[in-house]
């Protein structure tokens, strides 16, 4: 019986240590909502690496609360451009401007970047600006979404193509479930089959 009661708190504790790595909360003001994903990777994803070269998706929510102007931007902290962009709304640093958006409103962008090259060796931050401003009310979220190393390598995968996105598309409703859920789901099922084994001993 005590076997059953320690492997059942080991579940529990397991589950909530893979929680805290998967599922995020997002960035929230009385004005919006704000949220950010590194290849399906709740933001703030730490220790990637990347190849110059090798593709990744960032992905951005954006919700506003009350009626007002939303801009949001793709922003890199460093003095040289560490990446390029294949596809997305928007260049690194270009704001992109909703003038004019109902409460209710949302934006979900995607971006397809990939390290060029100028920089590596060393930790290169992707980070989202959201401000929400109405009439001289402003509220900014800004935050890392993603902080990955580039390896002086270069990716041998398959190149993706550049494309372009319509930043005016949105009001779309984002994929709020975390790829991450999947694992949580596999490893508490293997878990409890373990507990059920070891109560039947």
């Amino acid at each position: 019986m005590k076997t059953k009661i320690y492997l059942l708190i080991l579940v529990l504790v397991l589950v909530f240590c893979l929680n805290q790595n998967v599922i995020a909360d997002p960035v929230e003001n009385d004005f919006g909502i704000v949220n950010a994903w590194y290849n399906g990777q709740e933001a703030t994803v730490r220790d990637v690496y990347l190849k110059v070269g090798e593709p990744v998706e960032i992905t951005a929510y954006v919700y506003s609360k009350i009626d007002c102007n939303v801009y949001a931007e793709l922003a890199n902290p460093l003095i040289t451009m560490p990446y390029e962009i294949v596809s997305g709304p928007s260049e690194f640093d270009e704001l992109i401007q909703n003038r004019g958006v109902k409460s209710g409103w949302s934006g979900n962008y995607t971006w397809i970047i990939k390290p060029n090259g100028e920089w590596t060796n060393g930790n290169a931050p992707i980070n989202l600006f959201v401000q929400f401003s109405d009439r001289g009310d402003v509220r900014i979220e800004e935050f890392t979404i993603a902080n990955p190393t580039i390896l002086d390598e270069h990716y041998s995968g398959p190149a993706p193509t550049r494309t372009t996105t319509d930043p005016s598309s949105t009001n779309q409703t984002p994929s709020q479930g975390s790829p991450g859920l999947g694992v949580v789901g596999a490893m508490l099922g293997l878990l409890l089959a373990v507990v059920y084994r070891a109560g039947r001993a």
